[in-house]
């Protein structure tokens, strides 16, 4: 692959053409080949991102997902998480972590519980992440970016069913958020993301798993159609009222929390343990490392709801806002910008 200058010094473009090729040495020959034929753009973090199943993806990110439709068996009583990238994540694995784990972690008396000392991507793996299948309890927790329809490509889960719960964020929120993390993680070698290019990216589609619209309404619209398979969930409601979509969530799960359990403080207590706040200033997540080698700081940033109105000028709020209303006229799903 050949990398554009752009804005790049001769330095930064030697740079961004080495990082692309050790991206490339992980690669199969069969993506390789699959590459050459799709519709790329620059990337956010990666010199490419290539257009795959009507979603723009990284190379490993399309090989990953050829790997998981091929190989992958399902079980009907599978728990998977699914998201677009910086939506609240996070807090979902270790939301639903603690709710399917209760019996077996205690969140009253909660010293050894494993979400203190471990990340919850440590404890909910991506479905490339995954060395061993045989070694994950059952019921089994994943967690994916994949959008819906390429999640139903894979044979075993149409034919399985099991339950999905999907978290999304409003659009201006994940913007500023995605910015952030990517600038975290771009070499030192390259200059800053800029946020107008950023943002002009965004707007287009064009960002990691996106367009961000038709990857909410494919589990939207799944949502509506098999509510007892689909359950989505608003980080702005989940952020202004946890308890409540809390047990919800459990609920859907088939694991509802008892009456017992409710005065026991058991659904404040697994709230206040997966809070933003107390993830953040744990030692796990201040120095360690998880996802493909993030810094596990770098995940814990601000966690707020309407954080844009800090970095967006009223012409981007504007812009981004019509393309909300276009893109999602008419399905329903609406998104509350401020808590």
């Amino acid at each position: 692959m050949v990398v554009s200058h752009g804005h790049y010094t001769k330095t930064q473009f030697v740079a961004a053409k080495i990082e692309d090729d050790e991206e490339e040495k992980f690669l199969t020959q069969e993506c390789k080949e699959l590459l050459l034929s799709l519709p790329r753009q620059k990337g956010w973090r990666t010199p490419y991102l290539y257009e795959f199943q009507g979603f723009w993806c990284q190379p490993k990110e399309i090989q990953a997902i050829l790997s998981f439709q091929n190989h992958f068996i399902s079980q009907e009583s599978d728990v998977i998480l699914a998201t677009i990238p910086k939506s609240g994540t996070t807090w979902l694995k270790g939301l639903v972590f603690s709710i399917m784990n209760r019996k077996r972690f205690d969140v009253i008396d909660s010293k050894a519980h494993p979400l203190l000392h471990s990340n919850p991507h440590d404890l909910v793996p991506f479905f490339d992440q995954i060395p061993d299948l045989s070694k994950l309890p059952d019921p089994r927790l994943f967690a994916t970016h994949i959008p819906f329809n390429s999640l139903m490509l894979q044979e075993s889960i149409k034919n399985a069913s099991p339950k999905i719960v999907y978290l999304c964020r409003n659009p201006l929120d994940t913007f500023i958020s995605s910015w952030h993390f990517v600038n975290n993680l771009r070499p030192k070698s390259l200059p800053p993301f800029e946020i107008e290019e950023a943002f002009k990216m965004y707007c287009d589609g064009i960002i990691g798993f996106g367009p961000f619209w038709k990857h909410m309404l494919g589990y939207w619209n799944e949502s509506l159609k098999h509510p007892n398979g689909v359950l989505l969930l608003k980080y702005e409601e989940m952020r202004e009222d946890t308890v409540s979509n809390l047990k919800e969530l459990a609920k859907f799960l088939g694991c509802p929390f008892s009456v017992e359990e409710e005065k026991e403080g058991v659904i404040k207590e697994i709230a206040k343990l997966c809070s933003f706040d107390k993830m953040k200033n744990l030692e796990v997540n201040k120095s360690g490392k998880s996802i493909k080698n993030f810094e596990n700081k770098h995940l814990f940033r601000k966690g707020e709801v309407g954080d844009w109105v800090n970095y967006l000028s009223p012409s981007m709020v504007e812009q981004l806002s019509q393309i909300m209303e276009e893109k999602l006229d008419g399905s329903g799903l609406t998104f509350k910008l401020f808590s």
